[in-house]
């Protein structure tokens, strides 16, 4: 079994193989490029460190702050300044969340209107059995550093069948609403076909109008691809066929979604999310057959826009930001990811919807949580187990 981008559980060597049925030729991933030679990695704040964080946000239209999130159940906010020393606890719910392993507050997304109404919308798992909670804080002020632990409203709940697979991730587009992703349930192989299921939330990407009440606190909006099944799908299934989605973001100039889904033993994928799309898990891995190993029908099935062998010790894919920023134009444009495992930055270009170029930007930059832009479109990266914010710039620092 091979875990997703949190710490992996279990030795690489011990990962048993899998066997797949055949390989698309135009998109096996090219022979590794060497890095860029005119970019580096900088330690943003380097006063601060943080536990485990999985997560960095700033409020639209507020380039003052940050938050970054720690997987334990704490989220923190300090001054977007590279001299700053203390961090402020914004929001602290461990005795709530149920953390470990894949396990805890894994996504944190700020109201639109945050400005406005001062909510937030955070993804933690929690309980005994094991569920996944989706649910809204207020802060005191939306200028303010702290909110209000006690004003928690839960939007829904789904039950989680195992620890491991349990996505996190939350992003509002640009049509107001709030995109939700969601593992398979864990262990290995999706067992329980979760992924293909549509009376199940899990390997899904979800999507809720939070500004509606029609399911209490919150609303499916009206043209969501199940919203008129008759057959109990869900609702709020906005796309499916996902195996551990880890990360997904919007391109701030054209709202694509892009996705980072982690793979099983063979390949790790890139999506663009479109409505009523089914992304394959588990009938494939990336471009290859996974349940049945051969002889998969790709019918109806959305190819990932670029995949990756992990014989390249690449074995846990974190998806990230198209970069929009203006202080490394040579990205401009281009998707930035990276693996957790490998610790490997990459920067993907798009022709349209399909893929032009795929290279090698970074090496070993630890275990790569997530991704964070800022509001200027600067693109950052936390490394998990050394609890810092890294910061992509352009020049070589060596």
């Amino acid at each position: 079994m091979k875990t997703t981008s949190l710490p992996i559980l279990f030795p690489l060597t011990l990962i048993l193989l899998a066997i797949a049925c055949s390989s698309n030729e135009k998109n096996t991933p090219q022979t590794p490029q060497e890095p860029e030679k005119t970019l580096s990695a900088t330690n943003a704040f380097p006063a601060l460190t943080f536990n485990r964080p999985v997560e960095i946000q700033q409020v639209a239209g507020d380039s003052t702050r940050f938050f970054v999130v720690e997987q334990e159940g704490v989220i923190n906010v300090f001054s977007n300044n590279k001299s700053v020393a203390t961090s402020q606890i914004f929001l602290d719910i461990k005795s709530k969340v149920q953390a470990g392993g894949e396990r805890g507050l894994l996504g944190l997304a700020f109201h639109p209107d945050f400005k406005t109404n001062g909510y937030f919308f955070v993804n933690y798992t929690a309980g005994s059995p094991l569920k996944t909670v989706i649910s809204r804080f207020k802060a005191a002020s939306s200028t303010g550093n702290q909110a209000d632990p006690q004003s928690e409203a839960i939007l829904f709940t789904f039950n989680q069948p195992y620890d491991n697979h349990n996505g996190g991730s939350l992003q509002f587009g640009k049509d107001g609403l709030l995109y939700i992703a969601t593992g398979d349930g864990g262990s290995g192989g999706d067992p329980q076909n979760n992924a293909q299921n549509h009376r199940s939330h899990l390997g899904k990407i979800l999507r809720v109008d939070v500004n509606k009440t029609d399911k209490g606190n919150y609303g499916i909006p009206a043209d969501n691809p199940f919203v008129a099944a008759s057959s109990g799908f869900l609702p709020e299934i906005y796309a499916y066929g996902l195996r551990n989605p880890w990360r997904i973001s919007f391109d701030t100039e054209t709202g694509r979604l892009f996705a980072g889904d982690v793979g099983q033993n063979v390949r790790e994928e890139i999506d663009i999310i479109t409505k009523g799309g089914n992304y394959g898990w588990r009938l494939k891995e990336g471009v290859d057959c996974y349940n049945p190993s051969s002889d998969c029908n790709p019918a109806g099935l959305t190819e990932p826009i670029h995949d990756y062998k992990q014989d390249n010790g690449d074995r846990s894919i974190t998806g990230g930001y198209v970069y929009r920023g203006t202080a490394i134009p040579s990205l401009s444009g281009k998707y930035i990811y990276g693996d957790y495992v490998s610790g490997r930055i990459w920067a993907l270009e798009m022709d349209g919807d399909k893929k032009k170029s795929n290279a090698v930007i970074l090496e070993n930059q630890g275990s790569i949580s997530s991704f964070g832009q800022d509001t200027k479109g600067e693109v950052y990266f936390l490394n998990h187990s050394e609890g810092k914010v890294m910061k992509l710039v352009n020049g070589n620092l060596n």
